[in-house]
This record gives structure tokens, sequence and C-alpha cells, in this order.
């Protein structure tokens, strides 16, 4: 990929440099400070894309009491034939029998026990598989040369018994939408051995003795588009595993790579267009932001149709903070190997502009400077116009969050610099909504960073400043001068209006009686259109009162968010579980 050739930047014109106040101050090292953070993490996702958080519930207090969600785990078909027999460890036995022997273990991990209706059954034979598996895991791990051709069928059956399973309807106890942000996640019952299934796996994928045209003929379409069906799957420790595996799969099998990335490209048309309800976009988006930084240049044309077609409409869908960090990640990634996107990627991204959603509107903010910071002043000035408009109407916001993420946007210093070299069309756009808000908003803090945010401005170029000033005043006297006229014309159209013969009999009733004390039967004639305009009002209030209880019986019942009382115990499964690895690396480029 070309070195990009940024701008010079500002040497030292940031909002810190120029605070003079205290609150402009506090708010200057409050923006250091954010600035720091975002660096930290820019730096991070240039190397690999941000890893899918595990545990998004807040604890809030001590757990309430609820029914079991064991209930709702996956229910396995659970073999007849349960009891098994110990076999000898595999480095006891002579090496010419530790093939059979290891192959006997993988046999005998296939049997299925019952977790759910009764989890304190055939402990002792649980004991004996989750022994076993433990062993196979330290097994390949250790050493070389173990995994024989008559090992891969047996390995990839023994994981399809025990992986691919029909997963459970997400649990909600009030029958509303799963949130990830609030509602504790169904943790997988059988989770004591799947854990060790997809390690064994993981470890025969990752072993130097692995030949993937050997295990081919087991690790086929069917395999891959049933592992993604688990995706779906509500525990987040075995989403993380899955998108482990898959990413490995994807990197060792060059013939699967197009159909996995069909595959998954239909499970996000789905979510976009169907059911806007799956627990594994997140990590299907992060598998997707490192196959996209090992992308070739220049880029396929299927690869842009993805970005364009599957990746900016994901930014409709309401629960987007879920994926938000995975998502944008890829966005940028696209930008970096082909700067040509970016005209259409902002346009795109500012048709789905949030109106009415508030951290929505902050998210894409973040995505929208992640964009600036890796784009090309050429591209910069084609869409400068649209979207300088939309900051404008960012920084009048009346939601201080939003103001404040877009006045962020004057601490980064290329983003500065773009902005200097085309102030002549910028500062106008901007100009109006910053000296307006400066005065007007009703947070101190939005004050403080708008009139630093102007200070920049007037340093950049201090002529076109004042032209704007200028401008900007005689604006506003302008609509003065038009608000005063038409309120004349009214008035002097009132004035005439009064001295019509007619006048008094159709002023409202009050008016009549103030105004003159006119005849009684004016007063009568007067009265009585209003008394029909009453009783209509009263006809059409009652009609309102019995509709009320109808809707509300059509209406279906939303459960609004709160504080709630989370059980300690998921909490802490979650924050106790170490991942297989902590970030995606590219897997290596395609040959062909």
């Amino acid at each position: 990929m070309p070195n990009k050739t940024k701008k010079e930047k500002l040497p030292g014109k940031t909002i810190s440099s120029l605070s003079k106040n205290g609150n402009a101050k506090e708010n200057a090292d409050s923006c250091e400070e954010v600035n720091k953070i975002s660096n930290n993490q820019d730096n991070k996702a240039n190397n690999a894309p941000p890893p899918t958080q595990l545990t998004k519930i807040k604890f809030t207090g001590p757990p309430h009491i609820k029914r079991d969600k064991r209930q709702n785990s996956s229910r396995f078909n659970v073999s007849k034939n349960r009891e098994l027999q110990k076999l000898p460890l595999i480095k006891d036995a002579v090496p010419a029998e530790r093939e059979d022997l290891f192959i006997q273990k993988i046999r005998q991990c296939c049997v299925l026990f019952d977790f759910v209706i009764d989890p304190l059954s055939d402990l002792k034979w649980k004991e004996v598989k989750r022994a076993a598996l433990h062993e196979m895991v330290e097994y390949v791990t250790t050493q070389r040369g173990v995994i024989t051709e008559a090992i891969y069928p047996e390995i990839v059956y023994m994981f399809s018994v025990n992986i691919f399973r029909t997963l459970p309807p997400s649990s909600n106890p009030n029958g509303a939408e799963f949130d990830p942000e609030e509602d504790e996640p169904t943790l997988e019952a059988a989770w004591p051995h799947l854990q060790l299934v997809y390690e064994l796996f993981l470890r025969f994928l990752e072993s130097p003795d692995f030949q993937p045209n050997v295990a081919k003929r087991s690790i086929d379409q069917k395999f891959v588009l049933q592992l993604l069906e688990l995706f779906d799957s509500e525990d987040p420790r075995e989403r993380d595993f899955l998108k482990t595996t898959l990413h490995r799969i994807y990197g060792k099998f060059l013939g699967l790579r197009a159909y996995i990335r069909k595959q998954i490209n239909n499970i996000f048309y789905r979510f976009i267009y169907e059911t806007e309800h799956h627990n594994g976009i997140a990590e299907l988006l992060e598998i997707l932001g490192s196959i996209i930084n090992g992308f070739a240049l220049p880029l396929k044309e299927e690869h842009k149709l993805f970005l364009l077609k599957v990746l900016m409409p994901l930014h409709k869908v309401k629960s987007l903070s879920v994926y938000h960090p995975q998502l944008a990640y890829c966005v940028v990634q696209f930008l970096e190997k082909d700067p040509s996107l970016t005209e259409p990627v902002i346009t795109t991204l500012l048709k789905f502009w949030p109106k009415v959603h508030s951290p929505k509107e902050v998210m894409f903010l973040n995505e929208l400077e992640e964009i600036l910071d890796v784009i090309e002043p050429a591209e910069f000035t084609k869409v400068m116009i649209p979207l300088f408009r939309q900051l404008s109407k960012c920084v009048s916001s009346p939601h201080f969050q939003v103001a404040e993420r877009a006045l962020y946007y004057w601490n980064n210093e290329y983003i500065m610099s773009l902005i200097s070299d085309n102030a002549t069309q910028i500062l106008p756009i901007m100009f109006p909504s910053l000296y307006r808000n400066s005065k007007s908003h009703w947070n101190k803090t939005i004050h403080g960073l708008i009139y630093n945010a102007l200070k920049l401005l007037m340093e950049m170029n201090q002529k076109l400043f004042d032209e704007c000033t200028h401008q900007y005043k005689q604006i506003k006297q302008n609509e003065k001068t038009k608000n005063r006229n038409r309120e004349d014309a009214w008035n002097k159209i009132e004035s005439i209006a009064k001295k019509n013969p007619q006048f008094l009999s159709v002023l409202p009733v009050t008016n009549a009686v103030e105004s003159s004390s006119g005849s009684t039967q004016n007063q009568g004639d007067a009265l009585t259109p209003v008394d029909e305009e009453d009783m209509n009002f009263e006809i059409m209030g009652n009609e309102r009162k019995e509709a009320k209880p109808n809707l509300k019986k059509d209406k279906p019942l939303v459960r609004r968010k709160s504080e709630l009382r989370h059980d300690t115990l998921t909490i802490k499964t979650l924050n106790d579980y170490k991942r297989a690895e902590e970030y995606l690396t590219p897997p290596p480029a395609e040959t062909s």
C-alpha cells in the first residue's frame, strides 16, 4: 500500500494551547485525555481488529430471584450407553499403540451427556470424558508427529457430534428482544465439555503437523455452514471460540475462502433486511476486519461491492452499538487500501445519519473522525461541503454529548490542517452555528469548546473570519428588519380590519364584550357558533376516550430499559474466561 501524503499539521494549534480561562482549560485537558486514549486505540486498531467485548452487562447490585437459566441451554441427543471405561494415559503407552489409543479416546468423547434436565447424573462418566479431552489437548499441543491421516476424520466427527446442535430460543423473561447491554446471556450448561472440544480442535488446526490437503476431505462447505449457524449462540465464550476456529479455517483452506465470505454476507443480509437480531455480528465483523487487512491491491470489484452493499447498510440497524467498533474498523481498513472509496462511504454515512437517536449520532461522529484521520486531501475536497453542513448541525445539537463530540474535531491536528487548506469553503458553513451557540447553548462546557474553536478559526484566517462575522451580523440585521416589517404589515392590516362595520360580529365572545357593549342580539349571534364548536370538540374528546382502551390492547408491550440487578455468578464466569487469542491476525494472502 503506498504511503499517503498527509498535509502538514498545524504546529501546536490545538484547543488545549488556546485555553485561557478555567473552564476552557479543564475542557481542553479533557480533550487531551480523550485524544491520548483514542490515539492508543488507533495504534492497536492499525495492527488488529478490536476484540469483541464479552461482558456488556453492568453489575448493579445483588442477584435477584429468577428461574434457572440452564433450562434454556442447548438440548443434546444424549447417548444411550454412557458408561465409559477409563483408558490408560497416551504417554504411558507403547509408541506403536499410541495412535490406536488416541483414536479410542476420541471415539469415547463422542458420547453425549445430559447437562440440562439432570445435571448431577453420570458424574463419574462425565469426569472420564473431561479428563480424556484435557489429556488429548495437552498431547496434541506438546507432541509432534501425532496427527496421522487416520486422525483427521475422527477428530472432525467428534467435533461435529459435540458442537453442531440446534440452539435454544433467545432468553428474555418479559418477551422483549434480547438486549446484550442489559440482559444476561444464557451460558451453555455443557460448557465444561464444549470448551475442551473447541480447544482440542483449535490445537488440531494450529498444529505444525496439520495438512489442509488431507483435512479438506472432512472439513467442507457443509461443515463451514454448520459452524456459521452457531454464531447466533447467546454464550459469548462459545462465540469467541467460533470466531478463532473459523479464522483458522479461513487461513488454512484457500478453496473455502470465497464460500465463507459469501455465507457471512448472507447472514448480514438476513440480519439487515429481515430479522435485525443476531448474536454474532460483532464476531463475524472481527473476522472480516482481519480478512480485509490482508486483501491484496488493487481491490477486487467483489470486495468494493461488499463494502457499499453490506457493511454500509449495517449502520441502519438499531442495535449498532453492539458491533460498531468492529464495523468502523472494517470501513477504515477499506479506505486505507483504496482512497477512491472515501466519497461513496462518507456520502452513504451522511445518508444514514440518525435524526433522533443521540447515542447513535455520537457513534457516527466517532467513526467519521477515524475516516478523516486516513482521508486523502484530494478526497476530502469532494465531500467537505455536505460533511461540514452535517457537523454544523451536530454543533448546534441540544444534546451536549453530540455537540461536545463534534467540537472535539478541533483538537485533531490533521483535521485542522485540512480545514486550514479549505477555509474559504468551510468557515462560512461552520461560523453561524459556532457563533450562535457560543451564547445560546444551555451547557457551559459547550461554551468553552466553541470559544476555543472560534479562536482557532480566527487565528487560521483573520481576514476571512472578520468577513464571516460581518456577514453573519448583516444577515441577523436583515432578519430583524424583515420580522419588523412583517409585524408592521400585520398591524396595518389589523387596524384596517377594525374599521370594518362587521368587525365586532366576527370577534370571539370575550373580545366582543371587552371591545364594545354591542346589542344582545349581536352577542347571541356570536355565541351560537362557539357553542356548536365546543360541542363538536366534546364529542370528539369522548370518541378519543372510548378509542384509547382499544389502542392500548392492540399496542405490543415494550420493556423499558432500567437498572437491572444481574447474576454475580454469570458476570464472574464471563470475566474469568480466557480468550484463545486476544487479536486476530490477517490470514495469508491468496496465491491465485
